[in-house]
């Protein structure tokens, strides 16, 4: 499995993963929160990252950056 993107959040990945499904491709989530160390790893690294087979980075790639451009200014996500 390759990262394909680092999200800002939960509702972030959980979209994109979403997205990519409707295109036939298994993504997996992966958080860098731990409980033990109280969010200490999403500091460093950032919330987490969305992961796919090494085949279909490049698909996952073009089909994030396509929903990204057609995604409204303000999603409900952004922290900004």
């Amino acid at each position: 499995m390759k990262t394909v993107i680092t999200p800002e959040n939960h509702a972030e990945a959980s979209a994109i993963k979403a997205v990519l499904a409707e295109h036939n491709i298994h993504a997996e989530i992966q958080s860098f929160h731990d409980t033990a160390y109280d969010g200490l790893f999403q500091a460093q690294k950032g919330w987490g990252v969305v992961n796919v087979a090494e085949d279909d980075v490049d698909a996952a790639r073009h089909i994030i950056e396509e929903w990204q451009n057609a995604a409204p200014d303000d999603l409900p996500w952004d922290e900004t």
